[in-house]
């Protein structure tokens, strides 16, 4: 039975800052930001204060609260989202789905300018269109618009270093201004079409396209004119599935939440140049509507993270007061940036529209952790897997590889790789698993909800025997993944084992959970093998640097710590070497003149 954790008002500072909220496990379970720290925190453990639910079950778990102090609450904020986009904790309001949407570049800087599918912004003087949540829809605008508009498709390498047209030029796609003498007014001009039609200026566009295409009716010019009827079409298909919601030419977002019997949802409309060019939702279980306006916050400050395409307006269903957000957002997008609440009778129909589509949101309970909970028999939901993998080079060099994944999701700066120099020679994988053991535990938290590691039954028993004095209640949850009768890499029918059975759980070959185990065990084997073949490398590398004559250990390090390879150091002249903390001129002079020597024996 863990201890109630006991406040002390007195502990924490009255200033700016982030709080890490950590259970009996070491696990951070929530992390929050504020003005004043030590009056937030009080509200939590304050007696008789109305909590909603999910405060209730935070509170109860708490076991530690860290603090990170910072200069203002902007910084606060920002510290606030990475925080919780690199733990993910469970009472937070995280992301799952937190991917970059597609968006269209048209680069107007080149000297003919190409449309492309983006996922990030930059300012690099391109014009950005969009969100798109469905890349297979904006991949199919895309190739619908280059049948009509024949920009040129081509990358800037290829552009310059093409010496005869390609097939789109063959199939009438592209102009081919690569190797082709094409004016360059009448191609500005369908670039200016483009951007139109993508701007949400359809309307305008279908009417001046028509003025052309009669015109060229009237002057007998048949080619041309059926050249504009096709663009005609393709640009009413393009905007076919755009509902105009409001009669201005503004870019706007639009929030909406709704509590559910599950959990609160919201929904985001993606408003552009007046018309509803896209929606999207998200769910978090167990919230409330009173967690609305922290909800709201926390998703905008992850949602419109760096390279995201940001509006000048986003249109939130509660008031953010004093929130260091509009300044944050305008140093990510380059422009200035209003959150408002909705005010007239259109903006209050969008927030309506994005509260219906918040309403239609649900939780995705069938992942991969609840799946992998049912089948290996777990007792909790594995949340957190760290996977090893013990790896040597005929009986040297004895390395462990530890990876992690939270929520499905690999945790590339949680990798670890542990080496044992007690266990040079030995080839002995089962000892070097159990130190492995012994020395996670020392580590300490946070902990693993499930130890996969790749072996079989043997490698199994030496990493539990090693866990056996573990204090902790359950210690860890472990199970082993080994390759199938044929021994094969990849093989679909690869086993797992747990403690206590002697029969192999039965997974079904090619099963979702088994693939996942399967790439989890595969993506530990990379880790370990890589950082080996590194090490080794540079081992060779500096053995062959040592051997120099005025070149020591020492030495060494300095020039690896200035030098990337060994061919920079080569190519590095005097002045370079001389520049190094602790070596004179005297000294890079002969260190030269033995890279040098060096250069010329690899020539030999």
């Amino acid at each position: 039975m863990s201890k109630k954790f006991k406040f002390f008002a007195a502990e924490y500072p009255d200033t700016p800052g982030v709080y890490l909220m950590k259970d009996e496990g070491g696990r951070i379970i929530y992390v929050g930001k504020a003005k004043a720290l030590r009056k937030r925190l009080s509200s939590y453990f304050r007696q008789n204060a109305r909590h909603t639910p999910k405060t209730r079950a935070l509170v109860a778990r708490v076991q530690r609260v860290d603090v990170l102090l910072t200069g203002t609450e902007k910084e606060a904020l920002l510290l606030e989202s990475g925080l919780i986009k690199k733990h993910r904790p469970r009472y937070n309001v995280v992301l799952k789905d937190d991917k970059q949407y597609v968006l269209f570049k048209l680069d107007k800087k080149a000297d003919f300018p190409r449309l492309t599918i983006a996922r990030k912004t930059a300012r690099d003087g391109a014009v950005y269109f969009g969100p798109f949540t469905s890349a297979a829809a904006a991949r199919t605008v895309l190739k619908l618009l280059g049948t009509v508009f024949p920009l040129r498709k081509c990358s800037d390498a290829t552009f310059r270093n093409r010496v005869r047209p390609c097939l789109y030029h063959d199939i009438r796609q592209c102009w081919a201004p690569c190797v082709k003498e094409v004016d360059r007014d009448l191609y500005n001009d369908m670039v200016h079409r483009v951007e139109m039609l993508l701007s949400g200026r359809s309307s305008e566009l279908v009417e001046s396209l028509t003025r052309k295409m009669k015109a060229a009716s009237r002057d007998m010019a048949f080619e041309a004119a059926a050249v504009y009827r096709d663009q005609i079409r393709a640009v009413k298909k393009t905007v076919e599935g755009q509902v105009a919601v409001i009669h201005d030419n503004r870019d706007r977002d639009v929030v909406g939440l709704a509590e559910t019997g599950q959990g609160l949802g919201l929904g985001v409309l993606f408003v552009r140049r007046g018309r509803l060019l896209d929606q999207k939702q998200f769910f978090w279980p167990g919230l409330t509507l009173d967690e609305g306006p922290e909800a709201v916050e926390s998703f905008i400050a992850q949602f419109y993270g760096p390279g995201r395409f940001i509006p000048s307006t986003i249109i939130a269903p509660c008031e953010l007061e004093a929130s260091p957000l509009p300044e944050i957002l305008a140093e990510r997008g380059g422009g200035t940036v209003r959150i408002v609440s909705p005010h007239t009778a259109t903006e209050k129909r969008l927030v309506s529209i994005a509260r219906d589509v918040a309403g239609r949101a649900r939780e995705e309970k069938d992942t991969i952790t609840v799946r992998l909970q049912k089948v290996l028999r777990l007792a909790g939901e594995p949340a957190r897997i760290e996977c090893v993998d013990a790896s040597h080079l005929s009986g040297t060099d004895m390395r462990v590889g530890q990876v992690v994944f939270e929520e499905g999701r690999r945790n590339k700066e949680a990798s670890r790789l542990y080496s044992f120099p007690e266990l040079e020679g030995t080839a002995d994988d089962y000892a070097a698993l159990a130190a492995w053991a012994r020395r996670r535990l020392e580590s300490g938290p946070p902990w693993p909800d499930l130890v996969l590691i790749d072996g079989g039954r043997g490698q199994l028993a030496a990493v539990e025997k090693a866990l056996s004095g573990c204090e902790e209640d359950g210690c860890f949850e472990l199970a082993a993944i080994a390759k199938g009768e044929s021994r094969r890499a990849g093989e679909l029918g690869d086993v797992i084992f747990r403690p206590g059975r002697k029969n192999p759980m039965g997974l079904r070959p090619g099963s979702a959970e088994l693939l996942f185990l399967q790439m989890v065990r595969d993506t530990a084997h990379r880790f370990v093998l890589g950082r080996q073949r590194r090490a080794r490398k540079k081992a060779v590398l500096n053995s062959e640097l040592t051997s120099l004559p005025g070149i020591g250990p020492k030495t060494a390090r300095i020039l690896w710590d200035r030098f990337a390879s060994l061919d920079e150091m080569i190519k590095a002249d005097v002045a370079d070497i001389t520049a190094l903390p602790g070596i004179g001129a005297r000294k890079a002079a002969r260190i030269h003149a033995a890279l040098q020597d060096l250069k010329a024996s690899r020539k030999n």
